[in-house]
């Protein structure tokens, strides 16, 4: 478990980015916050330290009264939509009060190692084929209409049953998903705009929570030089400064 501070926001989509000698890379740009402390949890009062954290407001209509009443028992003056928990050191909890206001400048940088949770796009009920990458069967020899059926799933007479966990067809995707040690590439401070390496999982204006990474771990963002191989071939390396051609002999 993580135990660094992250951030809610939503996945606006993929785009690239340049680097110095030209080359792109891929990165998935994302809303982050402004996410509002709602409230703490202490280990003397709930047995874990963490805070929770409210993103996007949302209508006093549409509240009901239990959750206003939340609200305005944590002092918190507009209704939030989603809330979410982010474990912290009983100690870096205390540095977060009530009702303050964290952007994504204020928690990450560029370089950061960072896990994105999301839920992944729901594909419905899919077959075998789809849903794990079976092989599927032959056309020919006598194949009729199990083209793309998943085959005998049983064990005969012992154990008689299917065996838990056996890959067959069924719902796929609509799963909580965690990305993990992505690198922030750039911080948009003004648009409040996340840049991270790769994709992450959900579909576009999907909610996800950015925290820092369980593995302590470093990753480059910029390409490192790559030398250039001489070839060993002695032949080749005979013929370099020759214009690609072979020295013929001057006649005489």
């Amino acid at each position: 478990m993580s135990l660094k501070m992250g951030l809610l926001g939503r996945k606006i989509g993929m785009t690239q980015v340049f680097h110095d000698d030209g080359t792109a890379l891929g990165v998935t740009a994302v809303t982050v916050g402004p996410c509002v402390v709602v409230s703490k949890r202490t280990p003397e009062k709930h047995g874990y330290s963490a805070v929770q954290l409210g993103f996007e407001n949302e209508t006093v209509r549409q509240l009901n009264r239990p959750r206003a009443g939340y609200f305005t028992k944590n002092g918190v003056e507009k209704p939030l939509r989603h809330l979410r928990e982010v474990r912290l050191e009983a100690k870096d909890v205390e540095k977060y009060e009530v009702g303050k206001v964290l952007r994504a400048a204020e928690v990450f940088k560029a370089g950061d190692v960072v896990d994105v949770v999301g839920t992944t796009k729901g594909k419905g009920y899919q077959g075998v084929m789809k849903r794990h990458r079976m092989a599927g069967d032959t056309d020919t020899h006598g194949t009729h209409e199990f083209f793309r059926h998943g085959g005998s799933i049983g064990c005969r007479l012992t154990p008689g049953r299917v065996h838990k966990g056996k890959r067959m067809s069924g719902l796929m995707g609509n799963v909580q998903c965690t990305s993990s040690d992505l690198v922030i590439v750039k911080v948009l401070e003004d648009k409040n705009v996340v840049l991270v390496k790769g994709a992450i999982p959900g579909p576009a204006n999907g909610l996800v929570l950015i925290k820092g990474s369980v593995k302590d771990v470093k990753k480059y963002i910029v390409p490192r030089a790559i030398k250039e191989v001489e070839s060993k071939n002695p032949m080749k390396a005979s013929k370099k400064g020759t214009g690609g051609a072979a020295a013929k002999p001057a006649k005489k």
